[in-house]
C-alpha cells in the first residue's frame, strides 16, 4: 500500500513537467480532425499546415498559463512569507527583591582600634 502511494505521489509531482507533451500528444491524436475543422489554412488547395498553427497556439497558450501560475505562486509565497510571524507570549513576573545585608553595624561603639595595617605576603619582592 505504501509503495502504491509513493508511486502515485511521484507521478503527481511529475505531471506538470509533462504538460507540453500532453498538448502535443492530444494534437497528434486529433490532427486530422483539427486540420479539417479548426485550421486557418484548411480551405487552401496545397495545405502544408496540417493543423500545426493550432499546435503552436496551444503550446503558446500552455506556456502563458505556466508563466501566469508561476507568477501567482511567487506572489502567494511572498504573502505567506510576510504573514508568518513568530509570536511569543511573555508572562510578567514579579521582580525578586533582595535586601542588602550590612555586615558592619554602626549601632554600638567600637570595642578596640587596630593600629596594625594588613600587608599581604611578599613572595616575589
Amino acid at each position: 500500500m505504501k509503495q502504491i502511494l509513493i508511486i502515485f505521489l511521484s507521478c503527481m509531482l511529475l505531471v506538470p513537467s509533462f504538460g507540453s507533451f500532453f498538448v502535443f500528444t492530444s494534437f497528434k491524436l486529433n490532427q486530422t480532425e483539427i486540420s479539417k475543422t479548426i485550421c486557418v489554412q484548411r480551405k487552401m488547395v496545397n495545405n502544408t499546415c496540417n493543423g500545426r498553427c493550432e499546435l503552436q497556439k496551444s503550446l503558446k497558450k500552455y506556456a502563458d498559463n505556466e508563466k501566469k501560475m508561476q507568477n501567482n505562486l511567487k506572489e502567494k509565497a511572498e504573502v505567506v512569507y510576510l504573514q508568518n510571524t513568530i509570536t511569543a507570549h511573555f508572562k510578567l513576573q514579579t521582580p525578586i527583591q533582595s535586601k542588602a545585608k550590612f555586615f558592619a553595624s554602626f549601632d554600638s561603639k567600637p570595642i578596640s582600634v587596630s593600629n596594625a595595617t594588613f600587608h599581604p605576603p611578599s613572595y616575589f619582592i
